[in-house]
């Protein structure tokens, strides 16, 4: 078991990508007019691709066409001071394809937010970090 310096456990990718389909909520960090921005989403993990759904419309979406994107997602129990956290950085892209689409939209990826959800977005997780607090 790898530790840290501040004594956490260092999770592998296997385990990283393991805790990420467990929680069905995340946050997404992107550039908004030179600045970054964090907004929480809920996605599906498919593979080692991140799936966020949203509106075409939606600042999410125009700021993250082919861009380098940070996804973060986490449980913590402040009771017992226990949880993990997980991190991927990768480039994330519009799908257009009328396969793949068709592809996602059978995928069990809840809409949480009203109104449209016409647009995709993947996140191909690039570069995968972790750590638990035990």
């Amino acid at each position: 078991m790898k530790l840290d310096s501040a004594g956490l456990r260092v999770l592998t990718r296997e385990e990283c990508l393991h805790l990420f389909s467990l929680t069905p909520v995340g946050r997404i960090v992107f550039t908004d007019r030179a600045l970054p921005t964090v907004q929480p989403v809920n996605y599906y993990l498919d593979g080692e691709d991140i799936v966020i759904r949203t509106a075409s419309t939606s600042k999410l979406a125009a700021a993250t066409r082919s861009a380098v994107v940070a996804f973060e997602a986490d449980q913590i129990d402040v009771d017992t001071r226990t949880g993990w956290s997980v991190t991927a950085i990768g480039h994330a892209r519009a799908v257009t394809g009328t396969w793949e689409r068709q592809r996602l939209e059978a995928l069990p990826l809840v809409r949480w937010a009203p109104g449209g959800q016409d647009h995709f977005i993947v996140v191909r997780a690039e570069q995968v970090s972790g750590r638990r607090l035990i």
